[in-house]
């Protein structure tokens, strides 16, 4: 590949870093698909250790990683003082079809913007960060790749794991590691050289069409385009039942992809008030806000925006597509991961949500279970009289989420003939199995349940091919 994009403008948003030096290095997961995606399957185990422990640099790449500086709202609250503190950007890559990718690292490291931390990451927190991104895209969620997970030989100390916890890098592949924060602190610092690098960097590699459009329309162009891709990505959340934990504006990136996981969960059961982090003590974060907190962050990006384009009412009128998109979003991506076709009628389609998801409120049926069962509607019903929960579906109240399944198309109901659907309980990462599988491995070096769910999660990808 030619010389990294990112190299040309990283002077603006960016400091060149050196990683951590690791005396021991264990690989403990390799995501050998996307490695052959990015052309990078045929290294040997001690090439991948060079690349992804020490991070010798990947041939006509970048000499040097760089973690990127940003601003962001946490919580609510402006920090000017934020950036890639245990990360950075190793390298660019092209997949297949010739799109750019960046590596991206987390524990990698202390850099300039680590704010006294160690620049580490927990084994325990790569493992889960490799759970959440596989989950998710075996779901057909748009998110990043977990790429390589290297134990290393560190002790560490932290408040929320028992300690010392052993140490790992985790290297992700994503469309894009700039956040919306990159933005903020050009915007904050009243810095327009940085912030007009960020617009033409972003457009050109991530939204082409709107590249040749003068300053202040690509700007709008570029938040209408950001915007759809964030309500697309949290629309597949809601109807996955991911909870995100932290919608920081420096955990959103411009492509629209999930990243940045800390304390994510998978809701056990339908409720828009569901918490997955222990420390957001007033639900900022809870699953049913998610949408809202998605535009706002799309607001304060737009606020960023003002530096190049006057206009707030174009910037506003770029966000105004974010509601429809989201339910669209929504609409399309349950009736994805059900298995069928949505109706003609986008009414009749918006009504069926409301109706079944306001059944799972009450009923409290188990959600990842509930859409097992009905994958593919008509062709499952005996399937369905099978399932643990059969009996929720023979009450009173499920009988018109029954018929508006019934009368939907199936969306290749061959696919039930995959061995997944011969289970009688789906594969989910509910908070307890995942410190069940923790466990074997904290406790007596056993990953085989770690791996038993790994192979379990790439059957259901493979099953259902979303």
């Amino acid at each position: 590949m030619e010389k990294p994009p990112i190299a040309a403008v990283a002077k603006h948003f960016a400091d060149s870093v050196s990683p951590a030096a690791f005396s021991s290095k264990v690989l403990r997961f390799r995501n050998q698909f996307w490695a052959r995606q990015v052309k990078l399957g045929t290294l040997s185990t001690d090439q991948w250790l060079s690349h992804f422990g020490d991070f010798d640099p990947l041939p006509d790449n970048l000499v040097f990683p760089l973690a990127l500086r940003y601003h962001g709202h946490q919580f609510g609250t402006y920090n000017p003082q934020l950036g890639d503190g245990r990360g950075f950007l190793f390298a660019q890559l092209r997949d297949d079809e010739g799109r750019l990718l960046d590596l991206g690292t987390k524990g990698s490291g202390q850099t300039p913007w680590s704010r006294n931390g160690d620049g580490r990451l927990t084994l325990k927190g790569g493992v889960r960060e490799i759970l959440a991104a596989t989950y998710l895209e075996a779901f057909g969620v748009d998110t990043s790749k977990a790429f390589s997970l290297i134990e290393t030989d560190e002790q560490l100390h932290r408040t929320d794991e028992p300690s010392p916890a052993r140490g790992s890098v985790l290297v992700r592949l994503s469309h894009s590691h700039i956040r919306f924060g990159s933005f903020q602190r050009a915007a904050y610092n009243k810095d327009t050289e940085a912030m007009s690098a960020l617009l033409e960097y972003c457009a050109k590699w991530f939204y082409p069409s709107i590249a040749p459009l003068p300053t202040r329309e690509k700007t709008t162009a570029l938040l209408q385009n950001i915007s759809e891709a964030t309500a697309r990505m949290i629309g597949q959340w809601m109807a996955s039942g991911f909870v995100h934990g932290v919608m920081n504006t420096d955990n959103f990136n411009i492509t629209g992809e999930t990243f940045d996981f800390g304390p994510w969960q998978f809701l056990p059961h339908s409720d828009p008030n569901f918490v997955a982090a222990y420390f957001d003590e007033n639900g900022l974060y809870r699953f049913g806000r998610q949408p809202v907190q998605g535009l706002w962050a799309l607001q304060q990006l737009a606020s960023s925006l003002l530096l190049l384009n006057d206009d707030a009412d174009a910037l506003a009128e770029a966000l105004s597509s974010y509601e429809q998109t989201y339910q669209n979003s929504f609409s399309e991506h349950t009736h994805r991961i059900l298995g069928l076709q949505p109706l003609g009628d986008r009414t009749a389609n918006l009504t069926f949500l409301q109706e079944l998801f306001s059944w799972m409120t009450t009923s409290q049926a188990n959600w990842p279970q509930v859409f097992f069962d009905w994958f593919c509607g008509a062709a499952s019903v005996d399937r369905a009289a099978r399932s643990p929960q059969a009996t929720l579906y023979d009450d009173e109240p499920f009988t018109i989420i029954r018929h508006a399944l019934l009368v939907r198309t199936p969306d290749r109901p061959e696919r039930l003939q995959h061995p997944y659907f011969t289970n009688i309980s789906p594969v989910s990462l509910l908070s307890d199995e995942v410190e069940s599988l923790w466990n074997p491995i904290a406790t007596s070096d056993d990953w085989s349940v770690f791996e038993s769910k790994m192979a379990h999660l790439e059957s259901a990808r493979t099953a259902m091919a979303l």
